[in-house]
């Protein structure tokens, strides 16, 4: 019975200290004060009066926001900004014994940085430089928090709160830089708009003088056309005339007519030919000295 009892009272005290880890935690295990091990997910035994989980690590990533801080830029502006951390514990043993309160060290150290790099810009600089800021912040704090088994993995600025004079102020000039765009953008289309008209108009005009360039053209070759066509038909009659007085004298011929008949047919064919419209008309030497015989005859008369 006494075994028993004692069997029973060892398996108690088993059952009691035994430890299940969860999931991404660590256990930091002192044995008879001193840092012994760390516990991993799992299974795990302590031996009574002797083992003592000193710290219960969780190694997900975590976040810490913390709340704003007053800081003083190089141009003597105090606003407030606050920040958000990034970290995960990446050796337990260090973040039980690194220091006291990690969190509260870490929300310090976050502000004295802060301070620091912003101390060393203007307001202006500090509203368009979060990304450097943050690239700064977090190489600081990550080297800073390495002895205490922290990692940090990101620094954000959360917001940044000017003074109240200051934030009126930035509101008017944006306003009067949207106006002033906006301005801008008014003169431009106009003046665009003024180019376009004007390079019509100029190729309307050129449009125009090539119409009438082409109309003129056109015209003159119309007139020389009708020209040519007129010439060509008074060359016509002229040769059709000629061809039928030609008929004619041979037709004379054939009938037995002598010279003078003859030279007399073709004296009227040319006065026929001249009728008025010729200012030159050059008469053969025999068709002039028979002019001259029929003179003389008139004359006798």
């Amino acid at each position: 019975m006494v075994l028993f009892i004692i069997i029973l009272v060892i398996l108690v005290v088993i059952l009691l200290n035994v430890r299940i880890v969860p999931q991404a935690s660590a256990f930091v295990i002192e044995r008879l004060g001193v840092y012994h091990s760390t516990w991993s997910a799992g299974l795990h035994v302590k031996i009574p009066l002797v083992d003592r989980i000193a710290r219960k690590v969780l190694l997900k990533e975590q976040v810490a926001d913390f709340a704003p801080q007053p800081v003083i830029t190089k141009d003597n502006v105090t606003m407030m900004i606050d920040s958000i951390i990034y970290f995960r514990v990446v050796n337990p043993q260090m973040y039980a014994y690194g220091v006291e309160n990690p969190i509260n060290a870490m929300e310090n150290l976050t502000a004295t940085t802060l301070r620091n790099i912003i101390g060393d810009m203007e307001l202006d600089a500090t509203l368009t430089s979060r990304e450097r800021i943050n690239a700064s912040m977090l190489q600081t704090i990550d080297e800073a928090t390495d002895p205490w088994g922290i990692k940090v993995t990101r620094v954000e600025l959360k917001n940044i709160m000017p003074p109240a004079a200051i934030k009126d102020a930035m509101e008017k000039q944006m306003k009067a830089e949207r106006e002033k765009r906006a301005a801008i953008l008014t003169a431009e289309g106009e003046k665009q708009s003024m180019i376009l008209e004007a390079e019509g108009k100029k190729e309307s005009a050129v449009l125009d003088a090539e119409a009438a360039k082409m109309a003129t053209i056109l015209a003159a070759e119309a007139e020389k056309e009708k020209e040519m066509r007129e010439a060509e038909g008074k060359a016509q009659a002229i040769l059709e005339i000629q061809k039928a007085n030609a008929e004619g004298i041979d037709m004379i011929k054939a009938a037995g007519a002598d010279d003078a008949v003859i030279k007399l047919k073709s004296l009227e064919t040319l006065a026929r030919v001249a009728d008025g419209q010729a200012t030159k008309i050059i008469i053969p030497s025999e068709l002039q000295n028979l002019a001259g015989l029929v003179e003389s005859v008139r004359e006798i008369k």
